[in-house]
């Protein structure tokens, strides 16, 4: 028969459609087609951003150096900062030099946002909230020349997130998830001191969340206990090192500058080996960080002694003279500080650290006398990368694009807040909310505590745009959990009257 012949039972061992593998590369392509439909803002934010880093990245060759760079490439001022920085910088730069550290944290800035994506999201928040949670990361010009220089501020982001994402990762945190977010969190600290700030939030969140009170404190006792090893593990090790056990004696004396700009030295009780302290009225214009690293600066002289122990022990008492004394003074240049952030335009206040600093410039950028074209190819010598050079239209690109509105709005900010703390607010109501509310509220509670700690304890000291920027990893979430928060309880209130 036909149908029985050996070339009839060849055609039909033939397959007529496309074979296996091609089945499951057309499946893999549909459903990336439909994720990418359903993600298109947070991709199209990512593409955007990606696009800066990469301009940013060839515009300044190799990378971009800074005053403080020094500390972790030659130990110059030693124990001014921790230096936790310093093992990943030298070992990146040993391996592909100085441009391989910058492309190393442009990646962590857009590995930030996304982390920052999916936990919007797993937390119950709408794709358009989750985008808004990361647009401040991926387009603010400032975040983008920070990633560019060598400098520990976008790894320090990083350890902070992850830390604050393993413990919002899932409704509650447990034992296991406790201890790895107080590692990471600790971790944080010996790249910025600011990261001691986390530990209050970490452990407010871990109590609001615990079902009940007994696991929630220990759970919160094992996160500081982790907090803690970092620290102290960094601190005998300085202490081996110098003699000296702590993160870095810069905690001790940072507080001059914000009392000594505050201060009226004209009723301020002194005793006389601190009355040199006072500045006069001209160097109070200046501000806190010109007061506190100005080589012209009232403390100066003080330095010069062999007794570093002594000198902090001056400036320590000639702050609290300030603190006791004249309380409203620094109370009230503190406050005029925090509303900062919300200002627009950008602009560069009297007495603040420059704002320039953080600005895109069409020349390669030095810093004297603090840092010298001397200093960079110093540093340049030993890690190789060539003579520090501009695209100059790049760098114009740039400057133009921050300068024009390149950055998170204060009012973004503003806004940011106000719906931070409606969320936060609503994690105390355990009772009154539904569970997907509470959810929202929780994670928006961890990110907001974590923004303030952060942000309220670096304005203490001195305000610097460059100490704003966390707020991008912590603040624009907390927003965006925030007004996600609102949103569904709003629906819940409204299913139920219906």
């Amino acid at each position: 028969m036909p149908g029985n012949s050996p070339a009839a039972s060849a055609e039909r061992e033939v397959p007529a459609g496309p074979d296996a593998a091609g089945q499951r590369a057309l499946g893999a392509l549909t459903r990336s087609a439909g994720l990418a439909r359903r993600h298109w803002p947070a991709l199209t934010l990512l593409a955007a951003g990606l696009v800066l880093r990469v301009v940013a990245q060839v515009s300044y060759a190799p990378a971009l150096f800074y005053i403080d760079t020094n500390r972790y490439l030659l130990n110059v001022a030693q124990g001014m900062d921790p230096v936790g920085y310093e093992g990943p910088l030298r070992a990146i730069a040993f391996v592909g030099g100085f441009a391989a550290v910058a492309a190393f944290q442009h990646l962590l800035g857009l590995a930030m946002a996304v982390l920052i994506y999916l936990l919007v999201l797993r937390r119950g928040a709408s794709r358009w909230l989750g985008a808004l949670a990361i647009a401040p990361l991926l387009l603010d010009a400032y975040q983008v020349q920070i990633e560019q220089m060598l400098m520990p501020d976008t790894l320090f982001e990083a350890l902070a997130l992850a830390g604050l994402a393993v413990l919002a990762w899932r409704p509650e945190a447990g034992w296991r998830r406790a201890v790895a977010a107080g590692l990471i969190l600790g971790a944080s600290a010996t790249v910025a001191q600011i990261g001691e700030a986390l530990l209050l939030p970490a452990v407010i969140y871990l109590l609001v969340t615990g079902a009940r009170w007994r696991p929630a404190i220990g759970r919160a006792a094992a996160l500081g206990a982790a907090f803690a090893v970092p620290i102290l593990a960094y601190s005998a090790g300085n202490y081996a090192l110098t003699g000296s056990f702590f993160l870095s004696h810069t905690g001790v004396t940072s507080l001059y500058g914000r009392t000594a700009a505050a201060a009226d030295c004209r009723t301020l009780v002194l005793p006389p080996v601190e009355r040199g302290m006072c500045p006069t009225p001209a160097q109070q214009a200046h501000g806190p960080d010109w007061l506190e690293y100005s080589p012209r600066s009232p403390i100066r002289p003080y330095y010069a002694g062999p007794d570093r122990a002594s000198t902090d022990q001056l400036i320590t008492n000639f702050g609290h003279a300030v603190l006791t004394q004249q309380p409203l003074r620094v109370l009230a240049a503190y406050g005029r500080d925090v509303v900062k952030l919300f200002e627009q335009p950008r602009i560069g206040n009297p007495g603040d650290t420059p704002i320039s600093r953080w600005q895109f410039q069409t020349h390669f950028p030095y810093f004297p006398p603090w840092s010298s074209r001397h200093e960079v190819r110093q540093e340049m010598s030993l890690y190789g990368g060539g003579t520090p050079a501009v695209w100059h239209p790049g760098a114009a690109f740039l400057r133009g694009y921050q300068l024009s509105g390149g950055y998170t709005p204060g009012p973004l900010f503003a806004l940011f807040t106000l719906a931070g703390l409606a969320g936060s607010v609503l994690a105390f109501f355990r009772r009154r909310t539904d569970p997907r509310t509470r959810l929202l509220a929780r994670g928006c509670l961890l990110f907001f505590a974590a923004a303030w700690s952060v942000l309220g304890v670096s304005d203490l000291f001195e305000f610097s745009w460059r100490y704003q920027l966390p707020a991008l990893v912590t603040l624009a979430p907390a927003g965006a959990l925030g007004l996600a928060a609102v949103l569904s309880l709003a629906r819940a209130r409204s299913a139920e009257r219906g």
